[in-house]
């Protein structure tokens, strides 16, 4: 049976292929040719993955990302569909589904949003509870830089506290959006932001995320 890790990875995949290697992205500085190599080398180079957490292992992931963004497109589109190899974690079924489903989801929406003509992407019920599940537990790590107190709810009334404090910001949205709003994409995000004036720009305007 797929999994939304699974489904969301080969998305990915035909969402870069089909942009092309210097496509824009919504990663900052990044085309979707740098996107392909950091999704490969989180999963492929361990000895160098541990940059995206670490401050002082940072420079070495930015030079073995530099290294694999240098290969073939091609190449880089066919191990993000293959997977990581059998020695990585990520080759465990249940690793993979609970570390890539929100991963492959945004870095697939940074791929689609970044282009002209992109539209929102009706998400299965499921697929939105297993998001919504994942932000309920992350939304504390995720939006700990908010300058003010944040509140996610989705349309049904369900909420989840990203950040206490005062004001207080309620942003509204299906978990999709809920996802992106949190992992920094609050411009591209679909929401509604209610609460002070000038507290809702500070929301929007912090960079969120890890």
């Amino acid at each position: 049976m797929s999994t939304h890790a699974k489904r969301e990875r080969l998305l990915l995949a035909d969402l870069l292929e089909g942009a092309g290697p210097e496509a824009p992205t919504l990663c900052e500085g990044w085309t979707a040719r740098d996107l392909a190599a950091h999704v490969v080398v989180r999963e492929r180079r361990a000895d160098a993955a541990g940059g995206l957490v670490l401050k002082p292992l940072a420079s070495r992931m930015e030079r073995v990302r530099s290294e694999y963004a240098a290969k073939p497109y091609e190449e880089l589109i066919r191990l993000i569909r293959t997977g990581p190899p059998r020695v990585s974690p990520f080759g465990l079924k249940q690793i993979d589904e609970a570390s890539n489903t929100v991963e492959f989801f945004v870095h697939a929406e940074d791929v689609r949003r970044a282009q002209p003509d992109w539209t929102p992407r009706e998400l299965s019920s499921g697929f939105a509870d297993a998001l919504w599940s994942r932000i309920e537990r992350m939304a504390r790590v995720l939006g700990r830089k908010a300058p003010v107190g944040l509140v996610l709810r989705r349309p049904d009334g369900r909420t989840a506290v990203a950040h206490r404090g005062t004001p207080v910001v309620t942003v509204t949205g299906e978990p999709g959006e809920l996802t992106l709003f949190l992992f920094g994409r609050q411009g591209a995000a679909k929401v509604e932001l209610d609460g002070d004036k000038e507290a809702v720009v500070r929301a929007q305007e912090t960079k969120l995320g890890l």
